[in-house]
């Protein structure tokens, strides 16, 4: 793996560049440390982003560490974040990481890959533990932090625990002995730390490297699950496939470079037919189901890419049924539509179903309806949204 990739190519910032540089350049066999904490159960394509740098240190013969935050994720990260995060339960957590790996597998290399969960460490420490970690830190320090700053001119609270949480994350890289660590640019405080702790305890101070935050299905903010914006890495060739369809043009040339291993000269060329749309070699559709395909076929394989675009044409473009729908059965003629969207898994709740229902977003065998009173039977189609579709049987 040409060490220039790795420092160039998706990458923000690092600290410190020449010294990273020279490591690599020299031969060095670094530890290379990513944390992520199961605050939910699914990894999407903003994950992606620092997990396919990963993999790159993985294939240039580095040692990755992958560090899950099953202690720290009872904490919440506090990173960009208006509000305090509600607490999660040990149970939580662990429903929630019970598939992280084999996700996280989708991407990297698992028989090279170290395994870490910080509860290894600190379901062993005390409290005298904790009071001497926090004591090597100011509360100034902490609230230099910026989405603290924001909160503090809104009156918002900042818990205690928020306080620590950066300090916990920082000592993760004593305890792993990182020589660089990887996360999203609003992670930059909390690598920073890692640094800092690191230096507390007498060892030399990590690389950071940053990577871009890619905007989710909205265009606007970040790709979560909180915002309800995000392509999951479980998704089904399909879903991923009319979902990627769906993004913003502008967020095409990002996604390209972050998400897929497509040459920079493909890319420019985009960014050359956006810029010359007369002149354009593709259009923005014909770009999109390039995109679509190369990120699918990371994950599903290019076979899998190739029917996902063929089923697209299909169902979106000539209007046709998918071949392959979610199916609920129902006894003889049912006529709330709220309650067999709700009970099918299709919505969270009747109250979801209804607003859907009154903002024109469901149809029966291809009409829509404004009325959650509609007669529905075996053989019906319900559609909802521009992506799901439900068979009754």
């Amino acid at each position: 793996m040409d060490s220039e990739k790795i420092l160039s190519r998706g990458v923000e910032e690092i600290i410190e560049h020449e010294h990273l540089k020279a490591r690599l350049d020299r031969g060095d066999v670094l530890r290379v440390k990513f944390g992520i904490d199961p605050t939910s159960p699914a990894l999407h394509l903003g994950h992606a982003v620092v997990l396919r740098k990963l993999r790159q240190f993985q294939d240039a013969e580095h040692q990755a560490v992958l560090i899950i935050g099953d202690y720290t994720a009872t904490i919440g990260d506090p990173s960009g974040r208006n509000e305090l995060r509600p607490l999660l339960t040990r149970n939580q957590i662990q429903t929630n990481l019970q598939s992280y790996l084999a996700q996280a597998g989708m991407i990297l290399n698992m028989k090279k890959l170290e395994i870490r969960y910080n509860s290894e460490w600190y379901d062993k420490k005390d409290g005298l533990f904790l009071m001497n970690l926090a004591s090597k830190f100011t509360v100034a320090q902490q609230l230099q932090r910026d989405d603290f700053q924001k909160r503090i001119k809104e009156g918002r609270d900042i818990s205690t625990l928020e306080l620590l949480y950066p300090i916990l994350q920082g000592y993760d890289s004593v305890e792993v002995r990182a020589d660089v660590e990887l996360g999203g640019t609003d992670q930059k405080f909390n690598l920073l730390m890692g640094r800092k702790v690191q230096k507390k305890h007498g060892l030399p101070e990590q690389d950071i490297m940053t990577l871009p935050i890619i905007e989710g299905l909205d265009g606007i903010r970040k790709m979560s699950k909180s915002y309800d914006n995000y392509i999951a890495l479980l998704d089904d060739a399909n879903t991923m496939f009319s979902k990627i369809m769906s993004i913003h043009d502008d967020l095409m040339e990002k996604y390209f470079f972050l998400l897929t291993d497509v040459p920079e000269s493909d890319i420019k060329q985009l960014r050359h037919d956006r810029l010359h749309p007369t002149l354009a070699s593709r259009q923005p559709k014909a770009w999109k189901e390039y995109l679509g395909t190369m990120i699918i076929a990371g994950y599903h394989g290019a076979p899998a890419a190739a029917k996902a675009q063929e089923e697209f044409e299909k169902v979106f473009a000539r209007g046709a049924l998918p071949e392959e729908m979610q199916t609920f059965a129902v006894r003889g003629t049912a006529r709330d539509l709220r309650e067999t969207l709700k009970a099918s898994g299709m919505v969270s709740s009747k109250s979801e179903a209804q607003r859907l229902i009154e903002q024109g977003g469901v149809s029966v065998n291809g009409t829509a309806v404004s009325d959650w009173n509609v007669d529905h039977r075996a053989g019906d189609v319900i559609k909802v949204g521009p992506r799901r579709f439900l068979k009754i049987v």
